[in-house]
């Protein structure tokens, strides 16, 4: 008999035997009960990971913001502060009152500037610090690393009184190195004579806080462009820039979006670089909206004008915050 004549007998699956009383499919493994089981563990277990964090930030945060709309509603100064009287329900009329205030929209457009240039300029410097590290050698790329991790643990203080001594009127490094140059006298100037030039130096501090760790995290997101795409690319006729364009800006635009929210709110939020600079004192042209706030509530005693202020400022930072998940739920769509 050859081997093509002989045939190979077929032997049936073992029959998985069902327990009396089960419901179909209790008896396999992707069976719908068990699925059920899967499901319910799974949304449980993320949550219960997050209950600490969760808990954590509601006892920080949960009672100043409840105490912030509170007080926004009520007419509430020194003689509540002091128990003499009991805070009155004013309804929206602090709200009212700053929106009715020019003084206010100027703030609130002198910080949308402010904002917008500090995150222009941290974003485009620690894009062109991040490609720099990616094409320097091995040593060159620690020292600069070294810096930049030096001055990113820099308290905001200590860097805030050595931009002062930089930018100082009579013993300032900038002002001397500055008529250094032919043609140029700039000893005795007054960087914060005006509310521009003085706002431009606080900028150029934020800025220099927060490029650091813009690069570091733009440097790790450029080790996960493909090598590949970026010599095809060239292979096509694609110059640096059109490769820059067209290949490792899609890569890294989650990272460059999370970067921009981070930055907006970070610099919306500033507050000891500007109060720091102008000694306890800021001047009506160096307000912001974090500082004008603060003058409201503890140099004027208005607490309840203060927080409708402060509350405004929460407000156009969840705005951020909306158009920020926006686009990552975009991005998420298209991958």
């Amino acid at each position: 008999m050859s081997a093509a004549d002989t045939t190979t007998a077929k032997v049936p699956p073992a029959r998985l035997s069902t327990p009396p009383g089960a419901g179909p499919g209790a008896g396999e493994a992707g069976g719908p009960g068990q699925r059920r089981r899967r499901t319910g563990g799974g949304t449980a277990v993320p949550w219960a990971l997050l209950a600490p964090c969760l808990l954590v930030l509601l006892l920080v945060l949960g009672y100043p913001l409840a105490r912030l709309v509170t007080l926004s509603f009520q007419k509430f100064g020194q003689p509540q502060l002091w128990g003499f009287q009991e805070p009155e329900s004013v309804g929206l009329a602090n709200f009212t009152r700053i929106l009715g205030d020019g003084e206010f929209w100027s703030v609130v457009v002198r910080t949308v500037v402010f904002t917008g240039g500090a995150v222009v300029l941290t974003m485009v410097l620690g894009m062109l610090i991040a490609l720099l590290l990616q094409r320097v050698s091995r040593w060159v790329r620690t020292l600069i690393n070294i810096a930049l991790v030096a001055s990113w643990g820099m308290p905001v203080i200590v860097a805030t009184a050595i931009f002062k001594w930089l930018f100082d009127t009579d013993y300032g490094v900038l002002n001397w190195l500055l008529s250094r140059i032919p043609g140029v006298d700039m000893s005795g100037h007054n960087w914060f004579a005006s509310g521009p030039e003085g706002l431009a130096v606080i900028m150029l501090l934020v800025v220099w806080g927060a490029v650091p760790f813009v690069a570091v995290t733009l440097s790790a997101g450029l080790t996960q462009v493909p090598r590949e795409l970026e010599e095809a690319a060239r292979l096509d006729g694609a110059g640096a820039w059109g490769v820059f364009r067209y290949v490792t800006l899609p890569v890294l635009k989650p990272i460059i979006v999370m970067l921009t929210t981070l930055s907006v709110i970070w610099d919306m939020g500033v507050f000891p670089q500007v109060f720091v600079m102008r000694n306890g004192h800021p001047e009506a042209e160096f307000q912001l909206l974090t500082t004008y706030s603060y003058d409201k509530a503890f140099v004027v005693n208005d607490y309840g004008g203060g927080s409708a202020i402060a509350l405004v400022t929460v407000l156009l930072l969840l705005g951020v915050v909306a158009v920020y998940m926006r686009q990552m739920l975009r991005i998420g769509e298209v991958e």
